[in-house]
């Protein structure tokens, strides 16, 4: 069979074998606080700001179409999840339905995503600690505050800091790191209604006037700019869309789970639906609070911009309170992506798509090796770009990985029918469609730059499928029978 069309039998992927497994520690209020948790984080802590000043009060329609195209996925990922209950996520579904160099493609592209949120978490935790830290009378230098893109600035160490103390978390072990996570996401959602419980009383409807100063936006044909010199319009409800669509997708690092999860037919399901339920109501009420309560003007640039509503408010005391809450519990978006991300590469590598040695298991029953190679690697980044920027090229890896579940789907549904679903997805063919067409335009409103990036991303990915991961496959080499 061409390389390019071989695909994994899903049988045979969830057959009994002789290689290293983890152990299944997990049940469904475990799988439902790594999924807030992942979610619930930097978006709705950090880059409300930067969505209201691109779409203004209409920042609230773009949290709606993203919640929208992420709440079509997310129920996607729960009926692939549970027919492929894998490590691996899209990558896994991918390599299963579509064929092997699509999912190298999704798997590059979860890889990118997954590396440059925990980078753009850890910069947003850094941005609420100095605040939190400056409260108490203490100021980091300059230097050592922010990266090189600030005037002054060299390495964000408190983004390097957090990443190595959650990354110890992890290799303690899935259920010890797992417990504790669900503790951090009780005291992060407390903290947000407390925010909303404080600010309602002095909502101001006026500031929702005008409500789309900067239109809606029209997607950008891919590299126009670039290719005919003609700046495009880099805001409106579609340009926020695009880059808060970051603050939705959390839920899939629960689908990396499910190798770990005890009843992974049922506790899948309830992991990815549930937590999207919850943190879109969440989302839309905090953004609303938020932008009732001041001028958007005064918080869009700000990197803690709800500990500043309420300082601004005269509310010391809770800014100060809503950020230690931000420092405690973001790393739980650190600890749920640096977990997925460790489990993407793990199931590359027991493929042979990657170098084999990354699937070693410890004693403890997780991959350290790879654990501490992804920390390496998002530390680096998160020491040295901007928050913006890396959501923005961690949106794009995230769109593929969505449009490929979306196709899944659909393929799957129509090549496969009568294949055992413990759960699915209702009027699957709308919710593929949505999915898969809702990412080609959210990617298609994302900046050019991002967009050159993502392919260069991916030009340099299929040079490594093309000149060693296609021919070392365990397919390739006959290792496993091709569906």
């Amino acid at each position: 069979m061409a390389f390019w069309n071989r695909r994994r039998s899903i049988d045979t992927m969830l057959a009994p074998h002789d290689g290293p497994r983890m152990k299944a520690t997990l049940s469904w209020p475990h799988l439902l606080a790594l999924g807030v948790g992942a979610i619930v984080g930097t978006g709705i802590l950090t880059l409300i700001g930067v969505g209201a000043g691109l779409a203004g009060p209409a920042v609230m329609i773009s949290f709606a179409l993203a919640g929208l195209v992420c709440a079509c996925a997310a129920l996607a990922y729960a009926e692939l999840a549970t027919v492929m209950p894998a490590a691996g996520s899209a990558y896994t579904y991918s390599y299963a339905v579509l064929g092997e160099m699509v999912a190298w493609i999704v798997g590059w592209s979860l890889i990118l995503e997954y590396s440059l949120v925990v980078s753009a978490v850890a910069v947003g935790w850094s941005g609420y600690a100095v605040g939190f830290l400056e409260g108490l009378g203490v100021a980091l230098p300059a230097a050592l505050a922010a990266g090189p893109h600030v005037e002054g600035g060299v390495i964000n160490l408190p983004a390097v800091f957090i990443i190595a103390v959650v990354t110890g978390l992890l290799l303690l072990g899935t259920r010890e790191s797992a417990t504790l996570n669900a503790v951090l996401v009780v005291i992060k959602i407390v903290a947000l209604i407390a925010f909303v419980a404080i600010a309602l009383p002095a909502f101001d409807a006026s500031h929702f006037s005008p409500f789309m100063p900067n239109g809606f936006g029209a997607p950008n044909l891919p590299f126009l700019e670039q290719f005919t010199g003609v700046p495009v319009a880099q805001t409106g409800v579609m340009a926020a869309a695009a880059i808060i669509f970051f603050a939705f997708y959390g839920f899939d690092a629960i689908s990396t789970a499910a190798e770990e999860t005890k009843k992974p037919e049922r506790d899948l399901a309830i992991g990815i639906v549930g937590s999207m339920l919850i943190c879109t109501a969440l989302y839309l009420v905090v953004a609303a609070a938020a932008i009732g309560a001041r001028p958007i003007s005064s918080f869009a640039e700000s990197p803690e911009p709800l500990a500043l509503i309420l300082r601004e408010m005269g509310q010391g005391t809770a800014a100060q309170w809503i950020a230690a809450s931000a420092v405690i519990a973001l790393p739980t978006v650190l600890l749920a992506f640096l977990y997925g991300q460790s489990r993407i590469f793990l199931g590359m590598a027991r493929d042979g798509l990657l170098p084999r040695g990354l699937a070693r298991i410890s004693s403890r029953g997780v991959p350290a090796l790879v654990t501490i190679f992804t920390a390496v690697v998002v530390a680096a980044l998160a020491g040295v770009m901007r928050l913006d920027e890396l959501a923005s090229l961690a949106n794009a890896g995230t769109l593929a990985a969505f449009a490929a579940v979306g196709v899944c789907l659909i393929v799957l549904r129509v090549r496969d029918p009568g294949r055992k679903r413990l759960f699915k997805a209702p009027l699957w063919r709308l919710v593929g469609a949505i999915t898969i067409i809702g990412c080609i335009v959210f990617f298609l409103s994302l900046r050019p730059s991002t967009q050159w990036y993502f392919l260069l991303w991916n030009v340099i990915g299929l040079v490594i499928y093309f000149g060693w991961s296609a021919w070392n496959s365990r397919l390739a080499k006959g290792e496993e029978t091709a569906a």
